[in-house]
């Protein structure tokens, strides 16, 4: 079904695998378009309650765009193509259950771009992590000029934009761009540690507070707070609020159903 990724799926989790170690997973326009795919995929699953995407080999997660598509865009093309995969990690971003990237080595220019969209990132403690594209005469386009400074600052992402340095992974979480750092071998056992812990949660709760959170980074105060409130008050009239409080007051684990 897939040429340039692998996808699994093992509920409540999904892993997809960029899967193009020969050139250490770099990101071409069938990738784009398969990826998109998955990601339809995964959304209308009701089984899979998070996504974990990683990289094949131990080398990169995705270490860029794949330069002999970049050699070939003109105008017409760069906008093309970065409005498309744009709209493909705006994916992730929206997706109602959460993302993790497994940063299994270098994350550079679509490979950030790409672990940023995520809800969260785990790193092998050998990753690398950087936005090069001023070393190639562009900027970046997949999205880091918008997701980067709100992530981790606007001086930070500043720095690591226009000089195009790399940072390596525990100055990646310094800076709070990663979440936590691990052993090369733990990485994928750490990243659905993870996953599973939250899949565990309501199901319902987690899509409205990871609405809530992407919303804040968007309006005013005031008008995230009316949203935040909208959203508690939707997850209020819930079964799982009902089945969650219960589960509390009677001392069990609770079963939620997403309704």
């Amino acid at each position: 079904m897939y040429k340039l990724l692998k996808f699994t799926k093992e509920p409540p989790l999904a892993v997809i695998t960029i899967n193009r170690p020969e050139v250490r997973n770099a990101l071409s326009n069938a990738l784009v378009e398969e990826l998109a795919r998955s990601f339809g995929e995964v959304e209308k699953d009701e089984e899979i309650r998070a996504l974990i995407i990683t990289g094949e080999g131990e080398k990169a997660f995705m270490a860029g765009a794949d330069i002999k598509e970049l050699q070939e865009r003109n105008f017409v093309l760069g906008r093309k193509q970065t409005k498309r995969r744009q709209d493909v990690f705006n994916m992730l971003c929206e997706m109602p259950i959460p993302v993790i990237a497994a940063i299994n080595g270098f994350a550079l220019g679509a490979g950030l771009e790409l672990a940023l969209a995520c809800t969260l990132r785990v790193a092998s403690n050998i990753a690398k992590m950087g936005s090069p594209e001023v070393n190639l005469g562009i900027i970046p386009g997949d999205g880091a000029t918008q997701r980067l400074p709100r992530l981790i600052g606007i001086g930070r992402a500043m720095e690591m934009i226009l000089t195009g340095n790399m940072i390596n992974a525990d100055e990646g979480y310094r800076i709070g761009l990663v979440n936590k750092v691990v052993e090369p071998d733990q990485l994928l056992e750490e990243a659905k540690r993870l996953a599973l812990h939250i899949a565990a949660k309501a199901p319902l709760a987690i899509q409205y507070a990871k609405e809530a959170v992407n919303r804040s980074l968007e309006v005013g105060l005031y008008e995230g707070l009316a949203h935040e409130s909208y959203l508690h008050a939707l997850a209020c009239a819930s079964e799982d609020k009902k089945e969650g409080v219960a589960a509390f007051l009677e001392k069990r684990e609770p079963q939620y159903r997403k309704e």
